[in-house]
């Protein structure tokens, strides 16, 4: 298949977590243990794709080949370096000297 319209959606509980499916079979092919942990997916947008299309962080005929094969395409979140650390917001409020 050399082009696809696919829609995009993000997860609301996980951030940078995207799910790309065939726009006509919207998220009819995605695993209902998948759309529980995903969340209620929020629309992003409509993009047509070809293998040539340039995406940030995954080649579009890989995104192609999954919803061909598996009808959807799941984007994770980046891996963080390990020297990063994440504190809860109610940590970096306290007794900040700034």
């Amino acid at each position: 298949m050399n082009k696809q319209i696919v829609s995009i959606y993000k997860s609301p509980n996980k951030d940078e977590m995207y799910l790309y499916a065939a726009k006509q079979a919207k998220l009819s092919e995605v695993p209902e243990a998948l759309l529980q942990l995903f969340g209620k997916p929020e629309h992003v947008m409509d993009l047509l794709l070809t293998p040539e299309k340039s995406l940030a962080r995954v080649e579009a005929s890989q995104v192609m080949k999954d919803i061909d094969e598996k009808g959807f395409y799941l984007q994770m979140p980046p891996a963080k370096d390990d020297y990063l650390i994440e504190f809860p917001e109610e940590f970096l409020s306290k007794g900040d000297p700034v």
